[in-house]
């Protein structure tokens, strides 16, 4: 009877155990590709083209990852992401820097009770602005008129994300620049220390959301408004049936700009998203943005302002597949030099697509979008 017992408690041991050290894989990913147009792209001195191309990751980036869980008893689990960006028209992976996972590398710890807590390299806190973006940062979307400013992703990212309080939640980062000779300063081909928070109320009806981040340049300075600067950013979405009305405004300013060039700027958008049917929806949206006085050079817009309308629309063929079409026109003032696409600031335009100073650029694109 007593070996009985001793096997069966060895039995409900050993079944704990199991039950704590569950775990699980996922391999996960987006496959992205189409045609796009653009208008005024510029093949010289002076002289722009249009062009027409097979392009990947319009719609949606493109990538593949590893996502895995392993419960550790207590309503906690560690848990890792590994996620590379790819290009299918290429073959490429990577972010051309020799990094095998570009978009997140990190481990953590997670509980529904007291939230998540990650390490690694991760997607910057800017991007959460994804949420109020009609156009979803896509190409054409609210990433355009801000130079990419909102999507960065960053290393040595300490992350902890709260579970909902009451409808409150809140996000927090942390990145370290991890160089010797000042705590602020990057490796080359990274940020410097960077960080930020956000506090988001969301409900049935509505969302509002409030973020302050900063971003350091490798010598640790706040810079360049579009690279690296400090930005305010409130947000607000209204849930109505199968209309969504969305509407943020983002305030950059960059205190290090070298003397006489332009060093803050504002950017505003409203929209909509609109689901006509269980397959299909339509998405539209008016950016705006106003560079601050000041004058530009090879890294820097100068003073002046943009508007870029924006109208999409997606089909679901099922659950994973997706059609999409998207058109976008961006008239710039004069000086100024904005891309319907998010192109890199300055005049100096290698391999880029931004129009001539003044002129206004129209593009489109079409394509098939995949999860798995």
């Amino acid at each position: 009877m007593k070996k009985a017992v001793q096997i069966g408690v060895a039995a409900m041991s050993l079944a704990t155990l199991q039950a704590h050290a569950q775990s699980s894989v996922t391999l996960y990913g987006v496959a992205d590709a189409g045609f796009d147009y653009l208008s005024q792209v510029q093949t010289g001195t002076g002289t722009t083209a249009s062009r027409f191309r097979a392009e990947s990751s319009d719609w949606g980036a493109s990538r593949f990852g590893l996502l895995g869980r392993e419960d550790i008893g207590g309503g906690y689990g560690i848990i890792f992401n590994l996620e590379s960006g790819t290009n299918l028209m290429s073959g490429m992976a990577g972010d051309g820097n020799g990094r095998l996972f570009s978009r997140k590398a990190l481990v953590g710890v997670q509980n529904d009770q007291f939230g998540k807590f990650t390490m690694g390299r991760n997607l910057f806190i800017a991007n959460d602005q994804w949420d109020f973006d009609p156009m979803l940062q896509q190409a054409y979307s609210s990433t355009a008129l801000v130079r990419s400013r909102n999507v960065p992703i960053t290393s040595n990212n300490i992350e902890y994300q709260s579970p909902s309080w009451a409808g409150f939640s809140v996000h927090a980062q942390y990145t370290l620049g991890n160089q010797a000779g000042g705590f602020n300063l990057g490796a080359p081909n990274e940020v410097g220390r960077s960080d930020g928070i956000q506090i988001t109320y969301a409900n049935s009806l509505f969302m509002l959301r409030g973020m302050y981040d900063e971003i350091r340049d490798t010598n640790g300075k706040m810079s360049n408004v579009f690279v690296s600067s400090r930005e305010f950013f409130a947000g607000a979405n209204l849930y109505l049936s199968s209309l969504e009305l969305q509407a943020a405004y983002t305030h950059l300013n960059a205190p290090d700009t070298p003397a006489g060039l332009a060093s803050n700027a504002d950017h505003y958008w409203a929209g909509a998203k609109y689901r006509v049917m269980p397959a299909l929806s339509v998405d539209g949206a008016v950016y705006y943005v106003h560079v601050g006085a000041g004058a530009g050079d090879a890294t820097h817009d100068p003073s002046g302002h943009a508007t870029m309308f924006a109208l999409g629309t997606t089909y679901n063929l099922s659950k994973r597949t997706l059609l999409y079409a998207t058109v976008a026109h961006v008239r710039n003032a004069s000086g100024s030099s904005f891309s319907v696409a998010n192109n890199n600031p300055g005049s100096n335009n290698d391999n880029l697509d931004n129009p001539l100073p003044g002129r206004s650029q129209t593009g489109a694109y079409l394509g098939v979008n995949h999860s798995f």
